[in-house]
C-alpha cells in the first residue's frame, strides 16, 4: 500500500492526454475530459491534448512527438486497448518503450476484475517509459480511465508516494525511489 510522505514536496508534471477514437471529438470526449480534470486536481499541468483515430501510425506519431519534447513528462492514452481489429494502441506504443511497466497492466486488470469480472482479460492496458517520459494506456471508457487514474497512476505521478514512484525517473533533479537510495547507500558502505 502506498503512503504519502509529508516531508517530500509535491512536484507537478506536464502531462499530455491522447484519446484514440474513430468516433469522438472533443465535445464527446468524456474520458479525455476526466483525465484532464483528474491531473489538474492533482496539481499537474496539461501539456497537450489530442484525439486521433484508431490508426497505429497516427497514434505512434503523436506519442513520438510528445516523447521527444522536453516539456512532457507523462502521457495518458485512452482507447484502442481492446481486441477488435481497430484496437491497435498497444501495438502502436510498445515499440516506443525503452522499458515496459509490466505491473501497470497487471494491477489495472486486478482492479478491473472487481467491477467486470473475467471480462477484464480483454483489457490490454499497457505502460512504459520512453526517453524519460511515462506512458500509460487504458481503455477508453470514463469508468476505466477513473479506475486507472485513481487506482494506479495518481500515486505513481506523486513524488510524495512511498515507498516508490516514477517522478524521480522523469524529473532528474529529484532523488530516485527512497528504498532504492537506501539500498544503494548500504551497498556502498564498506
Amino acid at each position: 500500500m502506498a503512503h504519502v510522505h509529508a516531508d517530500t514536496p509535491f512536484a507537478p508534471l506536464e502531462v499530455a492526454v491522447l484519446t484514440v477514437s474513430d468516433t469522438r471529438g472533443f465535445a464527446e470526449d468524456g474520458s479525455g475530459d476526466l483525465l484532464c480534470t483528474r491531473l489538474a486536481e492533482a496539481g499537474h499541468a496539461l501539456a497537450d491534448r489530442q484525439i486521433v483515430p484508431d490508426d497505429i501510425y497516427r497514434i505512434r506519431a503523436v506519442v513520438s512527438d510528445w516523447i521527444a519534447r522536453d516539456d512532457v513528462q507523462a502521457i495518458l492514452v485512452n482507447g484502442g486497448t481492446g481486441f477488435t481489429a481497430r484496437d491497435t494502441t498497444p501495438e502502436a506504443l510498445t515499440p516506443l518503450f525503452d522499458k515496459a511497466i509490466e505491473g501497470y497492466g497487471e494491477l489495472f486488470r486486478q482492479l478491473s476484475f472487481r467491477t467486470i469480472g473475467t471480462s477484464t482479460i480483454q483489457s490490454r492496458a499497457v505502460a512504459g517509459v520512453a526517453n524519460r517520459t511515462l506512458i500509460f494506456a487504458m481503455p477508453g471508457s470514463p469508468k476505466a480511465c477513473a479506475m486507472a487514474w485513481d487506482g494506479v497512476i495518481a500515486d505513481q505521478l506523486d513524488a510524495r508516494t512511498r515507498p516508490c514512484n516514477f517522478v524521480g525517473m522523469v524529473l532528474p533533479a529529484l532523488s530516485p525511489c527512497a528504498s532504492r537510495t537506501a539500498i544503494s547507500s548500504e551497498e556502498a558502505m564498506p
